[in-house]
Order: structure tokens, then sequence, then C-alpha cells
């Protein structure tokens, strides 16, 4: 493993446990652990843990703290409360997705923001470029970990190392309180599809959650979960994948995020202009669900091809484990991206019949 690489609080944790580690987004991280169906069988009917402690972390503040967010994101935070969060995306001038984020406000003064591993140099320049002297920015995302707690039993775990009401936090709001007498923010948010929460603590305490939550969990069936089980359960359910299924040659429009795009809210923001064209003139290519007829297994970058020209690729695919099928995401042309369209892969040089499927692929 080169040495260049970052180690995440939990890094000693993951060697111990036996967690395979890989090179992700600059950080040694674990990919698996037990294995990638087990950890994701795990995650979908018990529990599971990830570190997520790779994840950047931006804070706003100041009394103009929620205008600045606003005028660069798409979504709109006056239309959420005090502890509330929404997931949006940040474009630039272009329309086009610089990253997506999940946005914590806490207050209008002070607005806490989640980025991409490998896009939080980028996007903290953005940030403070941006916001000028409107409001204080500052990178947060050492002084973080993050851990998620994803799965049906998640709910009863967490309640088990807190005082925290957490049955009380609805679906992307949070609270702050103590987890084993750590202060925390407690946020019911998460990316594989399932209940669960993001615990982001003080990285020096990291390990004591980390170990707590194992310790606690274990009648519930808790399995620490490396990447490969993240990819298929975010997967699954049609969670895009910034350097995958999005980056900044993607637009919300194509990439089906149409829903946080808020064309109407009262402030102006970056990329506006170019958004209401392409919702005007309608996206020219969409990333759709794709479902192997053949036998084979869709990969990243393979050819997606009609009446034998390519026409696309496929930008994430895998095997699902739950819905026990190949699933894919890829961009087509318009014309082309209707549920049911017969389409190929190819697979190792050879086209595979397909055809556009409904998303998600796994229906909660």
């Amino acid at each position: 493993m080169t040495e260049d690489l970052k180690k995440t609080p939990l890094h000693a944790q993951h060697v111990e446990a036996g967690g395979r580690m890989v090179p992700f987004a600059g950080f040694e991280m674990p990919v698996q652990y037990s294995g990638v169906v087990d950890e994701h069988k795990a995650v979908r009917e018990a529990v599971g843990l990830f570190d997520v402690s790779h994840m950047g972390e931006v804070e706003f503040t100041g009394p103009r703290a929620l205008e600045v967010v606003n005028r660069i994101i798409t979504n709109d935070l006056d239309k959420i409360a005090d502890g509330q969060a929404v997931y949006t995306v940040m474009c630039n001038e272009g329309g086009t997705i610089i990253d997506d984020l999940v946005v914590y406000r806490f207050s209008p003064e002070r607005i806490f923001i989640c980025v991409n591993a490998a896009n939080r140099d980028k996007d903290f320049a953005w940030m403070k470029e941006q916001a000028g002297d409107d409001c204080e920015v500052k990178d947060v995302g050492d002084d973080y970990a993050q851990i998620a707690v994803q799965g049906p039993n998640a709910e009863q775990l967490v309640a088990r190392l807190t005082s925290t009401d957490v049955a009380s936090i609805g679906r992307y709001w949070f609270a702050t309180g103590e987890v084993v007498d750590v202060d925390a923010i407690i946020a019911r948010t998460g990316y594989t599809g399932e209940d669960g929460f993001e615990l982001y603590v003080p990285a020096a305490d990291a390990p004591k959650v980390w170990n707590a939550l194992l310790e606690k969990g274990a009648d519930l069936g808790v399995k620490p979960a490396g990447l490969g089980a993240r990819d298929s359960l975010r997967l699954e359910v049609c969670y895009p994948l910034y350097g995958n299924d999005i980056d900044d040659t993607t637009n919300p429009y194509e990439a089906g995020l149409a829903w946080v795009v808020k064309l109407k809210k009262a402030s102006d923001f970056v990329g506006k202009a170019a958004l209401e064209q392409v919702k005007a003139e309608g996206p020219k290519r969409k990333l759709v669900g794709v479902e192997l007829v053949g036998r084979g297994i869709a990969r990243q970058h393979y050819p997606v091809l009609v009446n034998g020209e390519k026409v696309g690729e496929v930008t994430s695919g895998t095997m699902g484990p739950t819905v026990s099928k190949p699933v894919a995401l890829a961009y087509v042309p318009a014309e082309h991206a209707a549920v049911g369209t017969e389409i190929q892969v190819e697979v190792r040089n050879k086209p595979v019949d397909a055809k556009v499927a409904p998303k998600p692929f796994l229906k909660k």
C-alpha cells in the first residue's frame, strides 16, 4: 500500500478485524471483511457499520450562511426547518454537477455540509470562492469521523448507546446528543436504501463509538461492511455515485435528479439559467436502469448498443445480491430511454441482450 494514502481514524479497527484494504479517494479503506454478499445481506436484514470518515465536511457560519449556501445549491434551504437535512447537487454556471451533497440546517446562521471524499479540496475551494466575504466557510473534515449505521436494526442499536430519542428523528432529520458519552450529530440519513443513521463524532473518539456499536449490536446481527457492499446496496436502489453516474459533464435533469432542482426558489443560484434551458429543451440523454437479459454482468464503461451501434456506456454495474440479478446504470439517448426498450451491452467484446428497466431495482 503506498505511503501517501490517508488513513481514517478507524484504520486500526479495520486492519484488526481483517478488512481487506484498498486505495479509495486518496484513503486506505476496507473493501470487505466477511465478503461483499454477506455484508450486503447484513445491512438488508439486520444492521451494518460503515466507516465513511473519508467523506468531507464543510461548515458555513454567520448571519448570511443560509443565503450563501442557497446560492450554491439547487435545492431550497428555505423550505426545510432547523434540524432537517436535504439532498442536493451543486452545479457550475453551465449547469453540470460539481458534487452531490447532504446539507444539514442547524440554523440560518449555521449550515453543515457533507461532501464526497474525492471532491473535498475542489468543493471547499469552490464554496470559499462563491461565499466571498459573506460568511465564514471552514473545512472541518479532519475534525470529524463519520460512521453509518444502516439496516432494519439500526434504530434499536443506536438507541442502546444514547439517551437521545432516536425513534423521534424522522428521515432526513438530525439531532445532537451523546453516543457512548461522545458528542455526536445523529442524522437519519444514509446511502443504502435502508433505514439508518450517520453519526458524526470527533475523530479521536471514533474507535470508542465503533467498538461500542459492534459490542452492543452483537445480538442484533451487526457486521462491519466495506466499500463493496456500500456499492451494491446503493446500486440496487439507484443512488448515483459521483465519478461514475454523475460528474461535471452531467446535469441533474439527465441524471434523474430533477427533483433536487428548485427553479422557483426565491434566491438565484449558480447554474440556474443553464438548467432552465435544459428543462425547456429536455435532456438529450438519460441515466437509465439496465437489466441484462442474456448472461453476463455489465461493468463501468461497457458500451451500450442499439442495433449494433454504440449509443452510450454503462456507468455502474454489479450483481445485485438482494434482487438476485445483474443490474446497471447507463446513459442512453433520450429516444432510447423508455422502460422496456431493447438494447445490448457489450460484455467482454460480445453483445449481450438487455433492456431498460424501471428504477429503482429494489423497491422498499
